[in-house]
C-alpha cells in the first residue's frame, strides 16, 4: 500500500505538507489547479517532496445528464484533462459518481456509458480512472448502484470511507466492501462524526476502521489521507493509523 495526501488545487499546500508521503492527489480543472498554469512549479514541488502524482477531476459539473450534447462535452473536457495528467506523469484520476438525477433509474445506463468513455480516455492517456462514491450528496449515486455499475463497466473504485459512513454508517462500509472490495484501487481516508463533521483526522470521529481492515487487510493500492488541515503531525498520525489498520500491502 502507498499512502499519499490530498492537497486540493494548491501547489503551496503540496510543497508544505507532502514530504514523507508517497504521492499527492491534486485537484485539477474548474475551480482548482489549471493545467498549464504552473506546470514547472508543480514538477519542482513534486521533485522536492519526492512524491508521485494523482489527480482529482473536477466535480463542479455532473458526469451524466439527459442531454447527449452536454454528455459529449463533459467527456471531451475530462479527456483533455486526462491527456494533460498523463503528460505530467499522473498515475490515477479520481472522478465523482454524479448525475443530474441519481434516482432516475432510466438514466443510469447513460451514467455507465459516460463512465466507460472517461475510463477509456484515461487508458489512452496512461492514467487509471477511479470512480468515487459520493452518495451522501444530492447528485451522488447510491453506493449500491455505484458498486453494480463499477462491476458492469469494469471500472476501478476510489472508496471514500468517510463518504460511505455519511451515507449509511459503518453498515454501509461493510456492505459495499463485502461485495465490491476487489474493485477498490484507491482510498480516501478520513474520519467523520454523525452530526456532519467530516474530513477529520483518524481517531477523531466515529468510523470503525476495523471494518475496513476486515475487507482490505493487506491492501496493495493507494490510500490518500483526506484530512482538511495543514498540520503535518496530524496528517502523519492519520497515515500511521491507516498503515496500522491495513498493513503494508502485498
Amino acid at each position: 500500500m502507498e499512502i499519499g495526501l490530498t492537497v486540493g488545487g494548491s501547489i503551496e499546500r503540496l510543497a508544505a505538507t507532502a514530504e514523507g508521503f508517497e504521492f499527492v492527489e491534486l485537484s485539477v480543472g474548474e475551480s482548482a489547479y489549471g493545467p498549464g498554469d504552473a506546470d514547472d512549479e508543480l514538477r519542482d514541488a513534486l521533485d522536492a517532496s519526492d512524491a508521485e502524482l494523482c489527480v482529482h477531476l473536477p466535480f463542479d459539473q455532473v458526469l451524466a445528464t439527459p442531454v447527449a450534447q452536454l454528455n459529449d462535452a463533459i467527456v471531451d473536457y475530462l479527456a483533455e484533462l486526462l491527456e494533460w495528467a498523463g503528460g505530467v506523469g499522473a498515475r490515477k484520476a479520481v472522478l465523482h459518481a454524479t448525475m443530474r438525477n441519481p434516482h432516475d433509474t432510466d438514466q443510469r445506463p447513460t451514467f455507465a456509458d459516460q463512465l466507460s468513455a472517461v475510463a477509456a480516455a484515461g487508458d489512452d492517456a496512461g492514467v487509471e480512472v477511479v470512480v468515487e462514491n459520493v452518495g451522501h450528496q444530492a447528485r451522488g449515486l447510491p453506493l449500491s448502484v455505484l458498486g453494480d455499475i463499477a462491476e458492469e463497466t469494469g471500472t476501478a473504485v476510489c472508496f471514500d470511507v468517510g463518504h460511505a459512513y455519511m451515507e449509511g454508517g459503518d453498515d454501509a462500509i461493510d456492505r459495499f466492501l463485502g461485495e465490491h472490495a476487489s474493485r477498490v484501487s484507491h482510498l480516501h481516508v478520513h474520519d467523520v462524526r454523525g452530526r456532519g463533521d467530516t474530513h477529520l483526522p483518524l481517531g477523531a470521529g466515529e468510523v470503525d476502521y476495523g471494518i475496513v481492515a476486515e475487507h482490505l487487510s493487506g491492501f496493495d493500492g493507494t490510500a490518500a489521507v483526506e484530512v482538511f488541515t495543514d498540520d503535518v503531525p496530524l496528517l502523519e498520525d492519520s497515515a500511521r493509523r491507516v498503515r496500522d489498520h491495513l498493513g503494508n500491502g502485498a
